[in-house]
């Protein structure tokens, strides 16, 4: 998800994870670039090179989701959802006042 928005470089994913979630799931560098790794490898994530620009001098290395990075998250989203909704079906949630039913 924290690709969803815009490409980004390791440490504003790292932000953005933390954000979030709330401050409760924290990367560490080492693994953070051992996952983007990984799905970089499976094609689900593409590394993007950025020249340095006047809002940030450094060249950095960027990510960003590809076609099937995309398909993936969406796949995962629909999943989630379809589980919030069986919750609340069966009593694990609390329906919201909004929801009808």
């Amino acid at each position: 998800m924290a690709l969803a928005e815009e490409d980004r470089h390791g440490y504003a994913v790292m932000k953005s994870v933390r954000e979030r979630s709330g401050g409760r799931v924290r990367l560490e560098t080492g693994p953070l670039y051992r996952y983007l790794s990984r799905l970089i490898d499976d094609g689900i994530v593409a590394e993007t090179k950025r020249a340095a620009g006047a809002d940030d001098p450094r060249r950095r290395c960027y990510y960003r989701l590809t076609k099937l990075g995309r398909d993936v998250l969406t796949a995962e989203a629909v999943r989630l959802a379809e589980l919030v909704e069986d919750s609340k079906r069966i009593g694990v949630l609390a329906k919201s006042r909004t929801s009808p039913g």
